[in-house]
């Protein structure tokens, strides 16, 4: 057998991947098994965007090649949609750059600025995606842990104390996931001096904002933030748009053009329909962002009565498409979501997954109905 490349041996097989195949084996054995555990939206994506997408399908450049940078028009619009909703002005021409996703962004970002031995802050708790591909590049994951004391905002003490020479890069991630905590304009100010103090990149990865969340902000809207930061964002929970894969990176027109000579190397274009639905979508007003909010509003209070049955205990001044629950002493993690799923026949996600620091906690998706979450609630 040809032998893996040593980098694999950095990296294992990504949690949820495992982990559901699991839980669809339970379900094919006919377990009535509850999925709790992921963040992929079961809502409809909006009518004009499927209307969009269809409506292109016989557009004479439908099925061609599309340009690296995305449609001029898709730039726009996206730049117009962080102008309205961030008070952010960003050169569609040069410092928007559409992605097939914010995953993908992840990994352009890492391979366009990180060499061998360069180090990156990653947030614990936070998305595993970051140490991943920090090590699948041959670069060296350095932590910083946030917790409840310091309503997991970054201390900044704390990372002034660590060795910061061979940092280049630093994962933030707010609204945070998998808390929920929003980040203050402070906190963003404070990482913008950070940043430019250490010459290290600043990276917020943003596809939360607009999710039970009335005060959206980005990192780009401090002062001078181009200089050191760079801002991910993604349609996917924004607008119940996961599989279709589209996301977005604003910046710097310097460190846009350097992430683009990855990316050109990497795919051949995002599909025209779905550009041409990602425009209809940034282009709504905010009724749907209202809409959606009343219906995860609902489900949240559900989520949490079944945090009681569990004697969890949760932030309700929390944002985004999760909650995330303190679980009582004398357990871990993966202890008490083993036992509701194999008691109970109920998926939900152990805070481990997201780091060391997570452990103590379990995550809530808000990605099914009522109707299911008051079942659940019955299990228990």
């Amino acid at each position: 057998m040809i032998k893996a490349a040593k980098r694999l041996d950095t990296v294992q097989e990504y949690y949820f991947s495992k982990k559901l195949r699991e839980v669809r084996g339970l379900a094919a054995a006919g377990k009535p098994i509850i999925n709790m555990g992921i963040g992929s939206p079961d809502l409809q994506p909006p009518a004009k965007v499927l209307a969009a997408i269809s409506s292109s399908l016989d557009d004479a450049t439908a099925h061609k090649y599309q340009s690296y940078q995305g449609l001029p028009e898709l730039r726009e619009a996206i730049a117009t949609f962080y102008q309205n909703k961030f008070a952010v002005v960003a050169n569609p021409e040069d410092e928007v750059l559409p992605l097939m996703g914010s995953k993908e962004g992840i990994m352009h970002i890492s391979m366009a600025f990180l060499n061998e031995g360069d180090k990156v802050l990653i947030p614990n708790p936070g998305y595993p995606t970051y140490t991943s591909v920090t090590k699948l590049v041959g670069a060296t994951p350095l932590f910083y842990d946030l917790d409840a004391e310091h309503q997991w905002q970054p201390n900044f003490e704390a990372l002034e104390a660590l060795d910061l020479s061979a940092v280049k890069m630093m994962w933030v991630n707010y609204p945070h996931m998998p808390t929920g905590t929003n980040a203050t304009l402070d906190t963003f100010k404070k990482l913008v001096a950070f940043g430019r103090k250490h010459n290290i990149l600043i990276i917020n990865d943003n596809p939360y904002s607009f999710i039970l969340n009335d005060n959206p902000i980005s990192i780009l809207q401090v002062a001078g933030a181009k200089e050191v930061a760079l801002e991910l964002n993604s349609l996917s929970k924004t607008f119940n748009m996961a599989g279709w894969r589209v996301g977005m990176l604003l910046g710097n027109a310097t460190y846009i053009n350097e992430v683009l000579k990855v990316k050109s190397n990497m795919d051949s274009g995002m599909f025209y329909g779905i550009q041409k639905g990602a425009i209809e979508a940034l282009q709504l007003s905010d009724d749907w962002f209202l809409q959606q909010n009343k219906i995860y509003e609902n489900r949240r209070a559900f989520i949490w009565q079944l945090a009681d049955k569990l004697n969890a205990t949760y932030d309700t001044d929390a944002t985004g498409l999760f909650v995330w629950a303190k679980i009582p002493e004398g357990a871990t993690s993966e202890e008490v979501t083993d036992k509701i799923l194999y008691e109970h026949d109920i998926f939900i996600t152990p805070g481990t997954v997201f780091g060391s620091q997570g452990e103590g906690y379990i995550r809530f998706s808000l990605c099914v109905t009522s109707t299911i979450i008051k079942e659940a609630i019955a299990r228990l």
